[in-house]
């Protein structure tokens, strides 16, 4: 009970139907959040904006996509990234110049356009990288930077998870508690599936729990089945084409500055996780190309920019499955759906309590995984400089729960001028503070290549090798 599992690189030794099923846990993993983006976006351009089905393939074409220009080896899906909501929202409320007199729709294909060029800035990031090589990159990325930034990811999202429980806290301990029990005491392929079993388990008892006049905390309906009976079988994502304009580009593309910053944390976590070293190999230029490219190519149509999902990293940890063709089941099963109205609308219909208490483990392991990028790498605090370091971004990250807004009017020397606001979320500012500390502060006592262990737990050794001579 409870020993360690030895992890599965290559799935199809459990065969196709197990692989399918481990596709379908991915997919209900990120499913809410993915979701969840469509959903606010529309409440900012009042019932004008973001589709559920155009958010579901491009989610699943992305993550395609990025598997193509990473070379198939990183277990990594890309949904909905959350960052962007503040541009939308900024763009949804412009109501000068060409926009006075623009309905919400009429605006949406400009924050789309935002997206695109957001996209594109990545591809630019990922040809300096290639150019200089990730090894000088990374030397402003030490354990003491990306391990606490780790942290955050996970820990920033506890709220959401939080405030979703609390829906039905009852409902969401039964969705924890079977994933504990099915991850500690299941016994062969239910064990590793913990997450899919405390979706469907949890999903049942809700049917019964509505069934004999049980409700949620607020007095509403436990399951809201008026969506699925409304929906069509077959049905085309409503697509819409990007329109450019400086000012909506200047709203969205600065946001690619903290969903970059968010990227490599991200890809170190999954690296630390599988035990791979994917910074180095297939390269964090091609994983940024993949992650831009498909952000591009999304809001091209009038999708949500993608980013890699911290819940499928916890799946990861879980399931100890690390072979990314089980990610791209769950991709195919993204794109299929989202040409399927009435089922996209079932899965929808998941109470948000279930969708919390899996999300109290998975972002816990996220952090988890930080915590060990921390300790493989012997960071030693007894240092005021790496204590101060960790620090402020642990507090800078959890912190600035609103992030951080600047721009407007400036009169400056007689001249006028106006400055698009632009909002910083927290674990941007959280890394870009981390990397500037580091940078600032003397007594860095991190090198690369001394610590293979380590290095290749955090995703950045640069010879794997040579982990076997370490002590």
């Amino acid at each position: 009970m409870g020993e360690k599992r030895q992890a599965i690189y290559d799935a199809t030794t459990l065969g196709k139907p197990k692989m399918a099923i481990l596709g379908l846990q991915h997919m209900f993993a990120m499913f809410g959040a993915t979701i969840l983006v469509p959903i606010l976006v529309n409440g900012y351009f009042q019932g004008e904006g973001l589709s559920v089905q155009v958010t579901l393939l491009f989610a699943g074409l992305g993550t395609l996509l990025f598997h193509v220009f990473s070379k198939f080896k990183v277990p990594a899906f890309l949904g909905s990234s959350f960052a962007f909501l503040g541009g939308f929202s900024t763009v949804a409320n412009l109501n000068t110049g060409k926009y006075a007199n623009m309905t919400y729709g009429e605006k949406l294909p400009y924050a789309c356009g935002g997206i695109v060029i957001a996209g594109l800035l990545y591809l630019v990031l990922a040809v300096v990288i290639k150019l200089v090589g990730v090894k000088k990159v990374m030397r402003f990325l030490p354990p003491v930077v990306t391990g606490p930034i780790i942290m955050c990811i996970g820990l920033s999202l506890v709220p959401s998870a939080i405030s979703n429980a609390s829906a039905n806290v009852f409902l969401a301990f039964v969705a924890l508690a079977v994933v504990v029990i099915f991850n500690i005491w299941g016994k062969g392929m239910f064990r590793i599936i913990p997450i899919l079993m405390g979706v469907v388990i949890a999903y049942v008892v809700a049917l019964i729990m509505q069934a004999i006049g049980f409700t949620n905390a607020d007095g509403s309906a436990i399951i809201n089945f008026e969506p699925i009976a409304q929906a069509s079988w077959v049905g085309l994502p409503p697509f819409l084409i990007a329109k450019f304009d400086i000012t909506s580009i200047f709203v969205m593309a600065p946001i690619a500055i903290a969903t970059m910053m968010e990227h490599v944390g991200d890809i170190s976590a999954i690296s630390a996780t599988t035990g791979n070293n994917f910074i180095e190999d297939p390269g964090l230029h091609r994983t940024l190309f993949g992650d831009g490219l498909a952000t591009a190519v999304a809001g091209l149509f009038g999708g949500p920019a993608n980013t890699t999902y911290g819940e499928n990293t916890g799946v990861l940890e879980l399931s100890k499955v690390y072979d990314p063709k089980v990610v791209r089941i769950a991709a195919c099963y993204a794109i299929v759906i989202s040409f399927i109205p009435k089922i996209s609308d079932v899965i929808g219909t998941m109470p948000t309590a279930i969708i919390g208490g899996i999300s109290f483990i998975l972002y816990g392991m996220i952090s988890a995984i930080g915590v060990r990028n921390v300790v493989e790498n012997k960071v030693d605090f007894t240092k005021s400089r790496n204590l101060i370091i960790a620090a402020i971004i642990l507090v800078s990250g959890l912190g600035f729960t609103n992030g951080i807004t600047f721009g407007g009017s400036f009169h400056f020397f007689g001249f006028y001028a106006v400055m698009p606001y632009i909002t910083l979320t927290p674990l941007a500012i959280a890394a870009i503070l981390g990397i500037l500390l580091n940078i600032i502060l003397p007594g860095n006592d991190y090198n690369f290549g001394e610590n293979f262990k380590g290095d290749i737990n955090r995703g950045v050794s640069f010879n794997n090798n040579a982990q076997d001579d370490e002590n």
